[in-house]
């Protein structure tokens, strides 16, 4: 007899002697070996609707508005007329203070702001059309990542694990590691009507990233019999109710935490990662915090199978974010804090044949604009008409541009791409026909894509 059935048989024993058993609960606990009702798991792995270039996501998002003019798009005539007026001297031309240099073979022209992900412009799509749905922070970043700006909707993430279901059912199938909240809280990666489960599980970069993640028992077996228990009840609850969903998902985020507590802790451990790794990343010993930590964190977590995986760096706190209406001289810190974890992701992941069915993307939730008020101006103001985005692997072309702004900068010229249109072409590479991903819910069929979006066919390869 295994030493966690006997422990098992000894809890059940000890409850039953103290009352705290019906006869109906003590018989099934007791025959142990009868089979459960078996019901459809909610994240079960699902077939796509097509054959799939890429099997999970890891979404860069840089929260605050990352200036397109001072990163992806340069813009020489804003040099040409820097700090003169565009109308009437009502707004007057910003250059950026960054040069940027033709990179890799394809000749991207990218900042110095980001040297290390230049020397990897040719794995880079870069996308200079894009259109948000709203201009302010908050409905920026929840329609970029909900494909609504004003009402509750699921996030993408969501849609994804709705849709596709996880690779590994001892993690969630949808994470978050972000050390703070973006604009738009965790609406960002709620479920909203889809089944709970398919929410975001945040995890805060730290000593300690999952809160009770620790089991409260030393002995696994007692904490296996009170799990048999609850299972028993919620199975009991559950009969007449089987078309819940809702229900159903409630009872399986349960085991999928519980299983969590052997998978999770293995997956941010990086004991095991090797000193040209942690270099690779800029991860320092002993760092569990930074953006280096993140990245590392993501690459084994998409390893473990986790479908979908979101980076958020910065926060509300205008100090913490891109945000840069009076202070762009803020921007070589930051960006000194994400360039080389996100560079050292990708090539970590090309090394390790992953990149191919890893769609790796980075965004903000719009741009910044070319126009200020007054010469001298250190900032730029919301964008959210044309900025830049960039994704690379997961069926994408490399070394190349997508679309164009006009010479300013100020709005598209050429291929506009939309939120929704980004989305779709996400859910394209994941093998998920936009149009057929829908979720009943009062009276109507929604999507992420709401009535919108079309798949940008000229990036794929």
């Amino acid at each position: 007899m295994s030493h966690h059935l006997t422990q098992r048989r000894r809890m059940i024993r000890s409850l039953a002697a103290g009352g705290l058993l019906l006869p109906g609960v003590l018989s099934e606990l007791s025959a142990g070996d009868a089979p459960a009702a078996v019901h459809p798991d909610p994240l079960a792995a699902k077939r796509p609707h097509f054959p799939a270039r890429a099997r999970r996501v890891i979404f860069l998002f840089l929260t605050g508005g990352l200036s397109h003019i001072d990163t992806f798009d340069d813009k020489p005539l804003l040099r040409k007329y820097h700090d003169q007026p565009r109308d009437k001297g009502n707004r007057y031309c910003k250059a950026s203070m960054w040069r940027h240099r033709p990179s890799g073979q394809s000749g991207i022209r990218i900042s110095d702001l980001f040297p290390e992900m230049a020397r990897l412009a040719d794995d880079l799509c870069v996308i200079r059309s894009m259109k948000n749905i709203n201009g302010d922070h908050f409905g920026a970043t929840i329609g970029i990542h909900t494909g609504s700006a004003t009402f509750n909707r699921p996030s993408m993430g969501s849609w994804v694990s709705y849709g596709l279901g996880t690779e590994n059912q001892n993690l969630p199938s949808f994470m978050v590691v972000s050390a703070g909240i973006p604009y738009g809280g965790g609406q960002n990666w709620g479920a909203d009507f889809l089944p709970g489960l398919h929410q975001g599980t945040q995890i805060v970069p730290g000593s300690n990233p999952i809160a009770n993640i620790k089991r409260r028992h030393a002995s696994r077996g007692q904490q296996e019999t009170e799990l048999n228990l609850l299972e028993y009840f919620n199975r009991q609850y559950r009969q007449g109710r089987e078309a819940d969903a809702n229900l159903a998902a409630r009872m399986k985020s349960f085991e999928t935490a519980a299983a969590m507590q052997l998978a999770a802790p293995e997956a941010f451990c990086l004991d095991n990662e090797t000193q040209s790794t942690r270099e690779l990343y800029g991860l320092q010993d002993g760092d569990t915090s930074s953006f280096a930590w993140q990245c590392l964190v993501a690459r084994r977590l998409a390893e473990r199978g986790v479908r979908f995986i979101e980076l958020i760096d910065g926060d509300t706190s205008i100090d913490k974010n891109w945000d840069a209406h009076a202070n762009l001289s803020k921007y070589p810190a930051l960006a000194r804090n994400v360039d080389r974890p996100i560079a050292g992701l990708l090539s970590d992941l090309k090394c390790r044949g992953m990149l191919d069915e890893t769609l790796v993307v980075l965004t903000s939730e719009f741009g910044r604009g070319p126009f200020v008020p007054a010469p001298g101006t250190d900032g730029r103001g919301h964008h959210a008409r044309c900025y830049s985005s960039w994704i690379a692997g997961g069926g994408i072309k490399g070394g190349m541009t997508y679309g164009a702004s006009d010479e300013f900068g100020d709005d598209v010229a050429e291929n506009v791409v939309t939120a929704h249109d980004f989305q779709a072409t996400l859910l394209h590479q994941l093998g998920i026909d936009h149009e057929r991903l829908t979720y009943r819910h009062a009276g109507r069929d929604f999507r992420l894509t709401d009535v919108h979006g079309k798949v940008v066919r000229e990036i794929l390869a």
